[in-house]
């Protein structure tokens, strides 16, 4: 690989909005240029240059949170497909849960979707090992430079992954040397509401009463069990897709390097409401539901005053079909990798939050949450992950045809963007320019500083 220089565009730098020019060099940042001399010089080093003016280059987005479904469901979603859909939004490094088939819950099964991501996906990977209520020893072997956490369901979950024993987790807690991902919502207040709905409303009670089943009062009794045991473990807990504003209150403010325990939200949480339910039905049907808007409002609010530490996906790829009924029978998740980054930068023109406040909640606080080997930031001699993106007064509209993902749909149907990705480079290749990808190239195993 050669030199190649990226001049001209607009930028995020340690925080700061810029207009700098990137030198790619292999691999890597070679240099950054902030003044027209600079700029002379690494134009002059470089075999090639690009230039964007008008565009924005930004850290390329690191996922802490899809569902690949690759082995297994994958009818859906592979590892392949999504990491394109991937790559056509911008983002350059995934992490993926274990619920496909079999259940990533051991070393062989973890060591299986390494290798087929090595030869198959196109952005930058690493894969949970999910817990169970009998495997602390594979997560007592687990590489901490190579895995990039431990999931725990301690609500209803698939497969055999459900753990809500206290002192088990608790053991977890103690045991695991990476980060623990925890899905939040309290299995009996779940069974209750649904028991309540049904007797009111029969056996598949409408999409309407999701957000009542799956309540607020489940994903608190849940939210607020895991950071009681969490307690004196020494564990680095990390919160998925909070989607309450009751939640919120457990969590303490300021940054992500200066806390054990840590939260995500999500673009479901972020953009609607459960007053979309009438509009969009079970397309935003999803685990833990869509709330109400005074969630909403807090969830947003949550994003600049030092509460939440990251924007996660939980992009989860379903058919069609499969959304079919309704809150008991209708699957929930939504597949949303490939708007996360633009949705969440219409959401800074909206004035929720700055441009600033979307590289360090989707690029950079991803990075150190998770001691990230050299990515998330845009520096000198970290890896040349980026996303180029046009802005301006034109739009485009997300539509199910032009949906990247293998399951054909978006619950953005219809959704006008200011903002479009225009082209995706991970580790200094190009592997998505103007609708096209380039396949041949595939992206790394993330390693980790730990």
């Amino acid at each position: 690989m050669g030199k190649t220089f990226l001049k001209n565009a607009w930028t995020v730098i340690e925080g700061q909005i810029c207009k700098a020019g990137i030198l790619i060099d292999g691999e890597t940042i070679g240099g950054i240029a902030l003044s027209d001399k600079e700029a002379t010089l690494l134009d002059r080093e470089a075999g090639s240059s690009i230039d964007l003016e008008g565009y924005w280059l930004l850290p390329g987005a690191i996922d802490d949170h899809v569902h690949f479904r690759d082995p297994g469901l994958t009818h859906k979603a592979t590892i392949e497909s999504e990491g394109l859909a991937a790559a056509a939004g911008g983002v350059t490094t995934v992490f993926d849960m274990p619920n496909c088939k079999p259940a990533t819950t051991t070393i062989q099964t973890l060591n299986d979707k390494f290798a087929v991501a090595a030869g198959h996906c196109i952005v930058n990977h690493s894969f949970y090992l999910g817990a169970t209520n009998d495997n602390l020893d594979q997560i007592a072997m687990l590489d901490p430079e190579k895995v990039c956490g431990v999931k725990l369901f301690m609500g209803s979950s698939t497969g055999n992954m459900l753990v809500d024993n206290e002192n088990q987790i608790r053991e977890l807690f103690r045991t695991s040397s990476v980060p623990v991902a925890a899905h939040c919502e309290d299995t009996s207040v779940i069974n209750a509401g649904m028991e309540r709905f049904r007797s009111l409303y029969g056996d598949d009670p409408d999409v309407q009463y999701h957000p009542l089943i799956r309540s607020e009062e489940a994903c608190y009794a849940s939210t607020s069990k895991a950071l009681d045991i969490a307690a004196g473990t020494g564990v680095r807990l990390h919160v998925l897709h909070i989607s309450t504003k009751r939640e919120l209150s457990l969590f303490s403010k300021g940054s992500v390097t200066d806390k054990s325990i840590t939260c995500e939200c999500c673009p479901a949480h972020l953009w609607f409401t459960d007053a979309d339910y009438a509009r969009l039905g079970t397309r935003i049907k999803c685990n833990p539901s869509v709330k109400t808007l005074n969630d909403r409002e807090a969830l947003r609010a949550a994003l600049t005053d030092g509460t939440a530490d990251v924007i996660g996906t939980d992009h989860a790829p379903h058919l069609l079909c499969e959304k079919a009924g309704g809150a008991r029978s209708a699957m929930s998740g939504m597949p949303v990798l490939p708007y996360s980054l633009v949705a969440m930068l219409e959401l800074a023109d909206m004035g929720v939050m700055k441009i600033t406040d979307v590289v360090r909640l989707m690029c950079s606080n991803p990075a150190l949450l998770f001691n990230v080997r050299d990515r998330g930031f845009i520096r000198k001699g970290y890896k040349a992950d980026f996303a180029v993106l046009s802005h301006g007064d034109s739009t485009w509209t997300a539509l199910d045809s032009n949906s990247v993902t293998k399951c054909g749909w978006t619950p953005f149907d219809g959704q006008q963007f200011h903002w479009k990705v225009v082209s995706t480079w991970v580790n200094g290749h190009r592997v998505f320019n103007d609708g096209q990808f380039d396949t041949g190239v595939k992206g790394q195993a993330v390693q980790f500083n730990r």
